[in-house]
């Protein structure tokens, strides 16, 4: 399996997670209190929010009402904030949305998600993409933005997942570089975090810091990827990436990878790579670098149906 730098099959490992509470609305109507400083999720990073997709009770993503071109094995089910959806082996694909195909759209990103899923022991598992257009994109791994999971891992690791994101930035139109991040490799509770999702709801946050070059994920509101991987550099003496430049048109692909299964002609469908089986909900796409008190915050409201 092909990755920007770090090999994709690794072993599975286990988060330390932070359990969280939240206040009820009383019978008496009593206004919730703040969870720093917040009313709801969608108050977090507010004015930066570019796309969001609720999926409670319809594919379109809610900000441009954009709908999908093509989708294959949908339906809805139960998200820990509404309805979420359900894909069995399945995937969504969009048109280009105007907010996410300047660019400059994201020089710093963040792609924010709940996933329900499980290890089978044959393919990994793609939750979102950015892409070039369907027509243009010529292999899978050119970004801009994958996150996925490598759920190909032995079924006997199943009460785990091992979460894998990568970015990439475009010059004149043709991909340059890019880098990747996962919670695994080296010493579990040291260098990474072990994520347990057996049956479970897990708030997956990737986040690219244009300024810094560092990517990081975070699982239920934990940082959770490897600190030896975060910071991306090129050339020698090394210099940081950067800021993320795309090349448009863009499209967005939930719970497929770009490639000729899910209609990207140029690019080959891997043996590796499979459609998403179990649940996704409120995907959010940020064109800022979120703090990792701000991805607390968001878990805890979205967890309190906020």
């Amino acid at each position: 399996m092909k990755t920007t730098k770090i090999t994709a099959w690794v072993m599975a490992g286990v988060l330390m997670s932070t359990v969280f509470t939240s206040c009820k609305k009383d019978d008496g109507g009593t206004t919730l209190p703040p969870i720093g400083g917040y009313n709801t999720s969608n108050d977090v990073a507010a004015t930066n929010l570019l796309a969001h997709w609720t999926f409670d009770g319809t594919n379109n993503e809610d900000k441009s009402g954009t709908a999908p071109s093509n989708s294959s094995n949908t339906s809805f089910t139960n998200g820990p904030k509404g309805q979420a959806l359900q894909l069995n082996s399945g995937y969504v694909l969009y048109p280009t949305i105007s907010a996410l195909s300047s660019t400059s759209a994201i020089p710093s990103v963040t792609v924010s998600a709940w996933i329900n899923t499980a290890n089978n022991g044959k393919t990994a598992s793609s939750v979102f993409a950015l892409t070039q257009a369907v027509a243009t994109q010529a292999d899978w791994n050119q970004g801009p933005i994958n996150m996925y999971l490598e759920t190909g891992r032995a079924t006997t690791k199943g009460d785990t997942l091992a979460l894998h994101s990568a970015f990439h930035t475009y010059s004149g139109g043709n991909y340059s570089l890019g880098g990747d991040n996962i919670n695994d490799y080296g010493t579990a509770g040291t260098d990474f975090q072990i994520v347990k999702t057996k049956n479970t709801w897990v708030h997956y946050v990737m986040v690219y810091d244009g300024a810094g070059s560092n990517i990081d994920l975070y699982a239920n509101g934990v940082l959770v990827s490897n600190k030896n991987f975060r910071n991306r550099t090129t050339g020698t003496p090394p210099v940081g990436i950067g800021p993320i430049t795309l090349s448009t048109p863009t499209q967005v692909l939930i719970g497929g990878w770009p490639n000729a299964a899910t209609g990207y002609t140029k690019s080959t469908a891997q043996t590796w790579q499979g459609l998403y089986t179990g649940g996704i909900d409120e995907v959010r796409v940020y064109n800022k670098a979120l703090s990792g008190t701000d991805i607390g915050y968001l878990y805890q409201l979205e967890s309190a149906g906020r």
